[in-house]
């Protein structure tokens, strides 16, 4: 269950963007979760989340920007090589100008762009466009 909860928190962004909502509420959540919405918020694809009662089942109110097409997770973790990212990245996006490839590193999460810069390998998480 742990690996579904993160894809199905990003399914429901994308069903809830592709309806026209403004906000989309997500439950159960993980810490894992909130790291990459703090991604996607960075890279501006979401606007704003709030984090509601972390330590019980809790929930998660994210402000959607529209810009979001598809969003996925990749359940069975793969192992990258800092060399390796950019091939994945090319194999995974639709295109070289957008979207973000989210990976678990020792440095914590980071897209791909930041690993590549930190020279970091880890497990991918899931990518956004």
């Amino acid at each position: 269950m742990g690996r579904r909860i993160l894809n199905d928190a990003l399914r429901t962004i994308v069903n809830a963007e592709r309806r026209g909502k403004a906000t989309v509420e997500l439950q159960p959540i993980s810490t894992l979760m909130s790291s990459f919405l703090g991604i996607m918020k960075n890279k501006g694809y979401v606007k704003n989340f709030q984090v509601h009662d972390l330590h019980r089942v809790g929930r998660i109110t994210v402000e959607l920007q529209g810009r979001v097409t598809d969003c996925r997770a990749i359940t069975f973790r793969q192992d990258l090589k800092a060399k390796e990212i950019e091939k994945y990245r090319l194999r995974a996006l639709p295109s070289k100008q957008w979207g973000y490839v989210v990976i678990t590193t020792p440095d914590g999460v980071l897209d791909h762009e930041e690993a590549l810069r930190r020279n970091v390998g880890g497990q991918v998480l899931g990518y956004f466009h």
